[in-house]
């Protein structure tokens, strides 16, 4: 949405009449619709013509806009319209969880190019994981023709807690040899000069579902990422929520009063009994064979039905933990994501049942619990847009252009 000229900095209370308008606000409205003409721009944003012509000629030497000669819907002779360069660098993205991962390549709006999936484990430790992230990435690019000094940012989600200033893994529960790990360290070899942000998975899955699905009717969100693990983003008003040391959200960890042993060597912890690990050692042990997500959801799909009881309370039991967090930061949505809720039902009906049975009727009143819209790349969506809004800042691209 173009903000409105009120939006505009104002006076400085040193007298002067406006603030600086830089190249990053400028880039900002042009990413805000499809096409501009230099004219709607100048009457925007109060600058003078010949100043204005300066900012968009940095912007078009960096690539960032390009400006050319069509027809607007006011007929009459072609105007100049200036637009965002979509195609003008690429992002990579990854999104790392415990057994399984995506990386992909998208252009500077966000979009997927190409994508590609693999199971993994990450007790395998950073070498082998990130080791193999920086070779997925070296590979999409090559197959898809691109160079890598095209490359202008870089975004990852993690399956723990990330201290997002540094891009350092915090004391994950279920990662060994993971604490303090600098996920940038691995790739700022391959990418010179690229920026690397990092963030844990489930808040860039929440980041994107949220931006591309809900955030025109929505403030404050819960996401949940059901797998063979559990993680959980929360949006509050329109900004993901880290929490002091990046642990926001942590629902997995919350006991349930069991004495089965968690990865993270606890007792009772929601993941060891209601993840799809816990649901994968109960349909082993009864005969059938699963090792992935994918395997449970196969069975559920197939009408076997200790899947459908297993994942049904499995939901019963994440929608128990979710009611304080509800309680907390009141959201007017729900969003249910990963593997396992490729079969959103009976999941969906555990959680629903445990949430609108158990809760205050002042937190649910208002409150849809619904599948993911955006599906497995929601989190290679997130991590893009979680670089974008870094590399794009206002303050950032001034700083890039005048360096």
């Amino acid at each position: 949405m173009v903000p409105p000229s009120s939006a505009l900095p104002g006076p400085t209370p040193a007298g002067r009449t406006h603030y600086a308008i830089g190249p990053g606000f400028i880039l900002g409205l042009i990413r805000s619709r499809p096409v501009w003409t230099r004219a709607q721009l100048v009457a925007l944003t109060g600058l003078a013509r010949s100043t204005l012509s300066e900012r968009i000629d940095q912007l078009a030497a960096a690539k960032l806009v390009m400006v050319g000669k069509e027809a607007m819907v006011t007929g009459g002779r072609p105007a100049e319209s200036i637009r965002f360069n979509a195609a003008g660098g690429t992002l990579l993205v990854a999104d790392i969880g415990g057994s399984h991962s995506r990386i992909g390549i998208t252009d500077l709006h966000g979009s997927l190019i190409a994508t590609t999936d693999k199971d993994i484990d990450i007790s395998a430790g950073p070498d082998q994981i990130l080791g193999s992230t920086l070779a997925d990435f070296h590979t999409l690019l090559a197959e898809n023709s691109i160079d890598a000094s095209h490359v202008r940012g870089i975004g990852i989600g993690m399956p723990g807690p990330v201290d997002t200033a540094t891009g350092r893994i915090v004391r994950p529960r279920t990662m060994p040899g993971w604490d303090t790990v600098a996920v940038p360290d691995y790739f700022r070899a391959s990418f010179p000069n690229v920026p690397v942000l990092v963030d844990k998975d489930a808040n860039i899955m929440a980041l994107g579902e949220f931006r591309t699905s809900w955030s025109h009717e929505h403030s404050t969100t819960i996401t949940v990422k059901v797998g063979m693990g559990i993680g959980c983003g929360l949006i509050v008003n329109d900004t993901v929520l880290h929490g002091a040391r990046g642990a926001a959200g942590d629902i997995a960890h919350i006991s349930r009063g069991s004495d089965v042993q968690c990865l993270c060597g606890q007792n009772g912890c929601v993941e060891a009994v209601a993840g799809g690990r816990a649901i994968a050692a109960k349909l082993n042990a009864a005969g059938r064979t699963v090792t992935t997500s994918s395997d449970i959801v196969d069975l559920v799909r197939e009408g076997d039905a200790l899947a459908v009881r297993l994942v049904r309370q499995a939901g019963r039991e994440i929608g128990e933990v979710l009611i304080p967090t509800i309680a907390l930061i009141n959201p007017s949505l729900v969003v249910i994501g990963g593997n396992l809720a490729d079969s959103p039902e009976p999941l969906l009906a555990g959680i629903r049942e445990s949430v609108y049975a158990h809760s205050h009727p002042l937190s649910t009143e208002a409150l849809q619990i619904v599948p993911s819209k955006t599906g497995p790349q929601a989190g290679l969506t997130g991590a893009a847009m979680l670089t974008l809004d870094t590399i794009f800042a206002e303050n950032a691209v001034d700083a890039a252009l005048s360096a």
